[in-house]
Parts: structure tokens; C-alpha cells; sequence
């Protein structure tokens, strides 16, 4: 006959097996054993991320940024940086992101800034649990559609 109450399920002469979810810290919740720590650049790959979906977004970073960052990334191995134009400050259970964005030509540029914030907070709050103080946006420049048809044409030799 098996004992119910034995933590093997069985007879005593089996041994006993460790029991997993006991009572010890039980009253205590689960955000107070430890303590996580978000670090700068994950806030930053959230919040660029988060602005390069919003449409009338070109690109992120001031001209000099763009530039270096255009070069490394036609550099055999070099990628895209996520988080280039964008700043962060990350406290315990805070953040505050600074944006550099390059906008289409066409749409307000008032009302994207609006929704290059709501998409940046929503994403880091959700992500992170930090709560967001303020996106600042700053727009360095309008990409025009001419400029597409310059780069198109720059290489002589394909």
C-alpha cells in the first residue's frame, strides 16, 4: 500500500525525493529574492527598434553618426546598430531616452514625434517594466526621394 503523504509517492524503503515549491519563502513574492538590472544598451535596442517601425521614420542619428554608421555598415561583417541615435539613462525603476531621427518628407513631423514617443514608451515599459519619464525627440534632417535616386547612381561599377 502506497503512503500518500511520503513526497515519493510510494513506500518509505524507496528513500525520499527533494520537494520542489515547499513552504519555505512561500509568503515572500518573487520580485523580492532577487534583484534584475537592465542595462543601458538593451533600453537603447528597445527604444530603436521601436522607432524604426513607426512609418515617416527613415533612419536614427545625427549626420556624423549616419555617416560613420553608413560606412561600417557596407564593411564586409559589419551590421546595422540598433541603437545608434538614440541615448538613454536608466535608473532602478526609471528611463529617460533621448532620439535622433531622420524623417520621411510628407508627414507632419509634429505628429510623428508623437508616435516615435508612444511607440518607444510602450515598448520599453512593456518590455522592461522601467517606467519612462520623457522620450525627447530630435529631428536632424528630412530624407527626400531624390535622395534614394542619388545613391542609385553614385557607383560606376556594379
Amino acid at each position: 500500500m502506497t503512503d500518500p503523504s511520503s513526497p515519493s509517492g510510494g513506500s518509505g524503503d524507496q528513500g525520499t525525493m527533494p520537494t520542489f515549491g515547499g513552504s519555505r519563502d512561500r509568503g515572500q513574492p518573487a520580485e523580492s529574492r532577487g534583484k534584475t538590472t537592465i542595462a543601458d544598451g538593451v533600453v537603447e535596442k528597445i527604444a530603436g527598434i521601436a522607432a524604426r517601425q513607426v512609418p515617416g521614420v527613415h533612419n536614427l542619428g545625427a549626420g556624423l553618426a549616419r555617416t560613420l554608421g553608413a560606412v561600417r555598415d557596407r564593411v564586409p561583417g559589419g551590421r546595422a546598430s540598433v541603437s545608434r541615435g538614440v541615448k538613454v539613462e536608466v535608473g532602478e525603476r526609471q528611463a529617460a531616452i533621448d532620439l535622433d531621427i531622420v524623417v520621411e518628407y510628407g508627414p507632419s513631423i509634429a505628429d510623428l514625434a508623437g508616435d516615435v514617443r508612444a511607440s518607444v514608451i510602450d515598448a520599453v515599459e512593456r518590455m522592461t517594466g522601467l517606467e519612462v519619464v520623457e522620450v525627447n525627440v530630435t529631428v536632424d534632417d528630412v530624407h527626400l526621394p531624390e535622395d534614394d535616386e542619388d545613391e542609385q547612381t553614385e557607383s560606376r561599377v556594379q
